[in-house]
């Protein structure tokens, strides 16, 4: 595997009768060819009221995606208007040679059943433990969203935190087929949200959208941050600054 991500997941927990989706990840990230960096993220996200003044790993992790983000490239995003979906490969492919890849499931599946709470599973033809039932608090609203596969599917959507094509104009134009597929299921740039939130952001940079739940805008500049860096991507220059607060707020 080229880009190295090792996620872990913290148990999913219950504060005031309602799901409170605890995410915690450990990135190892590769930047270079000739140099090697390595980032440990170990954030305990809440989508409760901020604390992340007592948690000094996180904000230590958050200043040294800050220093990485100051040296990634930065350029104007002008889209040529070249981007198709198709570029990235089959939606939710279970061949890309990334964390939880091989495992007779499509991404999505996978990204639900770390995401979910109280998820039930059913055999299906893409997946033998396809996530059929589920509830979470959305990342980007703190919404309570119920999930049940069927007609209310469309209402849980994956979210690519670095939008595909906004890493197809920040230099994934450039890669090979086989890197684009990596990217659009690395679990580290995916999360499960509400399908509001996810249509309102549709392909925007942070520039112009972040989270309405303004306690994720840490976890979710890491992310972005880590994500950009571990695939050599650039960040535009009205992006840069938003992300650069964000994380020097966590």
């Amino acid at each position: 595997m080229l880009l190295p991500f090792r996620i872990r997941r913290w148990a999913h927990r219950l504060a005031g009768g309602w799901p409170v989706r605890r995410w915690a990840i450990l990135l190892v990230v590769t930047v270079g060819t000739v140099a090697a960096a390595t980032v440990s993220v170990l954030p305990a996200v809440s989508l409760m009221p901020d604390d992340s003044s007592a948690n000094p790993a996180r904000a230590a992790a958050a200043r040294d995606l800050a220093g990485r983000l100051a040296t990634l490239p930065v350029v104007v995003r002008s889209s040529d208007h070249s981007y198709e979906r198709t570029a990235f490969g089959q939606s939710w492919s279970d061949d890309a040679q990334v964390l939880g890849a091989g495992n007779g499931c499509d991404t999505r599946n996978d990204i639900l059943a770390r995401d979910l709470a109280d998820i039930r599973t059913a055999p299906s033809a893409r997946c033998p433990t396809t996530v059929v039932a589920g509830e979470f608090r959305s990342p980007y609203s703190g919404e309570f969203v119920s999930f049940r596969r069927g007609r209310g599917s469309a209402e849980v959507q994956i979210d690519h935190i670095v939008p595909l094509s906004y890493a197809w104009d920040m230099g994934a134009s450039t890669w090979t087929a086989i890197r684009r597929l990596d990217f659009a299921n690395d679990p580290a740039n995916l999360v499960a949200v509400d399908a509001a939130s996810n249509q309102a952001k549709s392909d925007k940079e942070p520039a112009r959208w972040m989270p309405r739940q303004s306690g994720f805008h840490c976890q979710y500049a890491m992310q972005f941050v880590a994500v950009s860096a571990a695939y050599g991507l650039a960040v535009d220059g009205r992006s840069r600054p938003v992300l650069d607060r964000a994380l020097h707020r966590c």
